[in-house]
Formats: structure tokens, sequence, C-alpha cells
């Protein structure tokens, strides 16, 4: 296994155990990180895509399950060799999880991440993190999160008898409070928003020196997100389709989908990308106003939709390129439409979604109603299950 990080703002390059072995989170020469503003000096792992090209094929992809990260080490900046089958057990992911929906008379994928150990995308991120924390012989994570990333790394680590501190908005649905207090979790909420609990958990962090997850700050938390793009290339035997409706709100999974993809594109398996279509409320739409503006201007963030909530989205940057390079463009729908959409939805799949994923239904209807998907395929990414926002459904 041979991996470097490259600086996704000053493109310099780093030796994996100098990152590593001395804790940088951003880039060493231009990295910031400033109270509601983006992360500056994103680190992104890169790997030799040429050499693993010629020991691995898109049969062997289709013959494994996916799910299972370590059926395929090479593409991982951790050493799954050192972890028992036991360990790697425990943090398995469905296996089949992406389904085919006729709606409306419209036939549509659906990515139904509402299965996952703890319900909800951000497993993706936090296993790679813990699996990390414990090669690097730390036992102690914490993170920021409006709820499912905080609820996600306390579920996971109570798998693996890890320690998480959990700094969260007091604004949390308490299905999700409760939800991270279940896990043992030692939970900090704060007299504030999200933007307000990240930078708070950065600095409690330095001082106690915790590993951090904070989305995006940590770059494996991207490389997590990306495996989802992997499971797509295995479970549809290479036939991706043409456009993925993502919901967005600090905008790392946009932006890891885009990374797996362009490794599957880099390893010549695919020939394009697929369209990422960044879908936010109107109530937190940072990274679709960046889209057209080309500017950053900090607001609150005031949306139902939690899991997308973020005034500061700290992977703008790489968001707003993973749209642009995939052809894609952003989209915001009203918090009306999200709790309209996502009762629909659920009635129409069966799939219980909580609002943010409901948001990429309604923007996907309101595309289907402007004929802009003739002729394409569509897959829709369903983040979240809607018993961690019980108020979102009484209402």
């Amino acid at each position: 296994m041979s991996y470097t990080y490259k600086c996704t703002t000053c493109n310099s390059e780093f030796n994996s155990s100098f990152i590593e072995n001395n804790f940088h989170y951003l880039c060493p020469k231009c990295g910031a990180a400033e109270k509601n503003l983006p992360l500056v000096g994103v680190l992104q792992v890169e790997y030799d895509y040429v050499s693993i090209s010629k020991h691995i094929s898109p049969n062997d992809f289709w013959n494994m399950e996916s799910g299972k990260f370590g059926l395929y080490p090479k593409l991982w900046p951790v050493k799954f060799d050192t972890f028992n089958k036991n360990i790697l057990d425990k943090l398995t992911l469905p296996t089949d999880n992406i389904i085919n929906q006729t709606i409306n008379g419209n036939s549509v994928l659906i990515m139904d991440e509402t299965r996952n150990p703890t319900l909800s995308y951000k497993d993706r991120a936090s296993s790679l993190v813990a699996l990390k924390a414990i090669e690097l012989g730390i036992d102690r994570i914490a993170a920021a999160s409006t709820g499912n990333a905080g609820s996600s790394l306390a579920g996971i680590c109570a798998r693996l008898g890890l320690k998480s501190h959990i700094y969260v908005p007091k604004n949390i649905p308490d299905a999700k409070r409760i939800q991270i207090e279940a896990y043992g979790a030692n939970i900090v909420v704060v007299d504030g928003d999200y933007d307000f609990a990240f930078d708070k958990c950065l600095e409690d962090s330095r001082i106690n020196n915790w590993y951090n997850r904070n989305t995006a700050y940590n770059p494996l938390t991207i490389e997590g997100k990306k495996s989802a793009a992997y499971d797509i290339f295995i479970q549809t035997k290479g036939n991706i389709p043409d456009v993925i409706f993502v919901p967005v709100g600090d905008g790392v999974i946009i932006a890891g989908i885009f990374k797996g993809f362009t490794e599957l594109l880099k390893l010549g398996w695919i020939n394009k990308l697929p369209q990422l279509i960044a879908v936010q409320s109107n109530k937190s739409d940072a990274v679709v106003n960046y889209l057209s503006s080309n500017k950053f201007v900090y607001k609150p963030a005031t949306t139902i939709a939690d899991s997308i909530s973020a005034g500061a989205p700290r992977n703008l940057y790489m968001a707003a390129n993973a749209v642009n390079q995939s052809g894609g463009f952003g989209i915001s729908v009203s918090d009306d439409n999200i709790l309209q959409s996502q009762k629909e939805f659920i009635i129409k799949t069966g799939i219980l979604c909580e609002p943010s994923s409901a948001a990429t239904y309604a923007a996907y209807k309101q595309l289907i109603n402007e004929n802009k998907l003739l002729d394409k395929s569509v897959l829709l990414l369903i983040t979240g299950n809607g018993l961690k926002d019980i108020e979102s459904l009484k209402r």
C-alpha cells in the first residue's frame, strides 16, 4: 500500500508518514480553519493508479461484495491486514442497497443508506476514521455534528471499544441526541449552531490530543465517503448512472463520491463521470450560491433539514469542484417542498428517509417536470433514516 497526501489548494504533496505521524489534518503549508469560513488546504489522498490497475480489474470488483472496504486495500490509506476479521465484520455495510424503483412512471435508482449500522451515510467516513485511529494507537475521537456524523462516530466507536466526544448544536433533533447518548458518547451541546460546534470541537481536540473526525478537516472523511462510488460501480456492474442527486451540507459527501468516480476513471474502468447535482435547502444554500457567483458570504443556516444545515460549508471548494468537473450544477429547494417530498417519497418507496434525503427527491421532481432528465439514468442518494428526526415526520 503506497499513498501520499496532496493539498487541494496549493497542490503541495506530502509523504503519508509525515502527515499521519505529526497529526497534520490540513496542508502544513497553507492550511487554515477559521471561524465561519470554508477550510483552506484540505488534503486529498493520492495513489499509484497505474500500478493498481495492473493488479486488479473491473471483473475482480464485480465479483466482490459491496460494502466491504477491506476487499480492495490498495485504494485505502489504512493497513487492513493489521485488523482481524472480527473488527472488519463489525464495519460491514449492506451489500444490496441500490434499488430500482418506478415513481410516477419514471424509473430511478435509489441508494438506500438508511440501513447502515447507525442508519446514515456517515458510517462510511466514521468507519475509516476509527480504523485509522486504532492503527495510530489512539482510543479517543472527537467530532462536531448536526446529528448523523455524531451518532455514526458514537456507534462505530462503541462497536470497536473506542471513546467518542461529540459536539452538537443546541437545536439538534432529540432522536439524534438520544442516539448519541445511547452509544455512551460524551456529548457536548454547544450554545450555538453547527459552525460554532465545529470550531469548539477543533479547539478542544487540540487541547486534549484527541483524534479529530471533523468533516473535511480530517481527509479520511472524504476517503470514507468515496466508497459509495465503488459500491455503485460494483452493484451496477459498471453501468453507472448518468446523473446522481446528492444532498449537500458541508460538501464532503459530494466531494467524496466525485473522488471515487475520478479514481475509477484513472484506473480506466469507466469512460466518463456521472453528472453530480448538489441539492440544498434554500435556507442553507452556500454551495449553490457559490456555484453561481464564485463568492462565499457567510449567513447562518436555518433549514429544518438539519443534516444539510451548514452556514459555512467546510468543504465548499472541493464540493464546487466536484459539481463543475462532473458537468453538474446546484439546485436549492424550499423547506416546505422538502417536507412534502419526504411524505411522498416514503409513501411511494417504503423507504423512511429524513428531510435532507427528501431534498434530493424534491430536486429530482423539479427537473423531471422541466424535462431536464430525458433519456438519462438517475440515482437518488438517500443518506439518513427518518427515525432520526421524529419532529419532521410529525409535521
